[in-house]
């Protein structure tokens, strides 16, 4: 459907007709492309041990804004590929600068689809997580969240105002973008490595869960700050208690709603039923995380734990799992296609301010999530660095501050350099360290289980 905003900017000699045939041309090939590219790539990434999800967000580097500029989510800077426009323009009959207004509206929708793939993900890894398993770790989970927060937070703060004199606010906020861990980015690539249920899986899935309350309840204040309003610790607090009893709620259903889906559930004679009833279950946990001020993303999670104890689990998986396939694709994609790596190029003297403070980010980013696993994690013999290195990578959650603080004006160019390409370095390198620790553990297994 064509957007009804953008009538008046049309010309009336350009038909009703042609603008909805020039509307779908825009959805349907951006679909195409993404798919084409993110399966090619992931192709080659298998063919090379490395996870699919790095063949998919390095296809959205390939065709979004640091490439061919078929894809630009509306965060990215960028003119959109003229010979594109011009392409669909003349299957449509519609002028290429008329097709340009529809463009924001075809990337709206993928920015829906991504995040229904987004939900299903996180859907997935709470089903198919083990809640007795998830709540024997809560402590160690605990204590590597709050450090995964607190070390690259103060470290970041304080260094940029120490060695580059950044101004209180944008260090404050800065410092704020490494605390969150991308739950989606995390729970696909320990998915993949087959780690999702092992212990170190469990620490870091609950860790993840706890750095994006933490993360937003961080957020909070520092945009409190930004706006020169009087800091209130009242919805601060009110914040918290909202986050702890939504997880409290979501241990308890987990525990007590199983048994009443089931009945539901058998009662269904149409076909589709599975599927559709666990959206439902998704879809109400999104909405309720969101009422109460917290992330979607938890309630999508939380949704899939609540059922992780049905009967019909393994029904639900076999349902949800080829919408996670085609959809969650498309998030990872657009999160390449969102980074502008022309910031890398040290030959602009643009670049060369935010390259710097970019690799103190950097440093500190993962060196700070490496250590809450290495340090503080205690009891159960468990791989500190594989915890570490799951806590790694920033994604989509350092995107949203990136935009946050953009938008309000906080940052400058060179720490918003520096800030993308904090979260490009933990967004790639994570999958990558990850499967170097993990391959190399397995080696040793296998040459000490010869050597006995």
């Amino acid at each position: 459907m064509v957007d009804p905003a953008l009538a008046p900017a049309l010309p009336p000699e350009v038909g009703a007709h042609a603008l909805e045939m020039a509307s779908t041309l825009l959805q349907v090939g951006a679909f195409v492309v993404i798919f084409l590219a993110a399966r090619l790539l992931a192709e080659v990434l298998v063919r090379l041990q490395l996870p699919t999800i790095l063949g998919e967000l390095l296809a959205g580097v390939l065709i979004g804004s640091s490439g061919l500029r078929l894809i630009l989510p509306p965060e990215a800077h960028g003119v959109v590929n003229q010979a594109w426009l011009q392409l669909i323009g003349r299957l449509a009959d519609v002028p290429s600068d008329q097709v340009a207004l529809l463009y924001a509206n075809s990337q709206s929708i993928l920015q829906a689809v991504a995040t229904i793939g987004l939900f299903a993900l996180l859907f997935l890894t709470g089903l198919e997580s083990e809640l007795d398993e998830l709540v024997a770790v809560g402590g160690q989970a605990a204590s590597v969240a709050l450090a995964g927060v607190l070390l690259p937070f103060a470290a970041g703060t304080a260094g940029l105002i120490a060695l580059f004199q950044v101004e209180l606010i944008p260090a404050v906020f800065a410092g704020a973008s490494m605390t969150a861990t991308s739950i989606g980015i995390t729970a696909s690539v320990f998915s993949e490595l087959s780690m999702l249920r092992t212990r170190e899986g469990q620490i870091v899935l609950g860790a993840a869960v706890l750095d994006d309350i933490l993360g937003i309840v961080i957020l909070a204040v520092v945009v409190s700050l930004a706006s020169g309003a009087e800091l209130s610790v009242g919805p601060i607090v009110r914040l918290l208690l909202a986050a702890a009893l939504f997880v409290i709620a979501a241990l308890a259903l987990s525990r007590t709603a199983a048994p009443l889906f089931d009945a539901v559930l058998d009662r269904l004679k149409a076909s589709g039923g599975v599927v559709v009833a666990a959206f439902v279950v998704l879809m109400s946990c999104c909405f309720a995380a969101t009422a109460v001020g917290l992330e979607a993303a938890l309630g999508a999670f939380a949704a899939g734990l609540i059922l992780s104890n049905s009967r019909h689990s393994e029904a639900i998986h076999t349902a949800v799992q080829p919408l996670v396939s085609l959809f969650a694709t498309i998030f990872f994609v657009l999160i390449g296609a969102g980074m502008d790596l022309s910031v890398l190029n040290p030959a602009d003297p643009a670049n060369r301010s935010g390259l710097v403070v970019a690799a103190f980010l950097l440093v500190v980013a993962i060196a700070g999530k490496v250590a809450s696993g290495w340090l503080f994690l205690s009891g159960e013999p468990t791989n500190r660095l594989v915890v570490g290195l799951g806590m790694m990578p920033r994604g989509e959650v350092g995107l949203i501050f990136l935009g946050l603080g953009t938008a309000a004006h906080l940052l400058t160019p060179a720490l918003e350099a520096a800030i993308l390409l904090m979260v490009i370095g933990t967004t790639f390198l994570a999958p990558v360290l990850l499967k170097l620790v993990l391959s190399g553990g397995e080696a040793l297994r296998d040459s000490q289980a010869g050597a006995g």
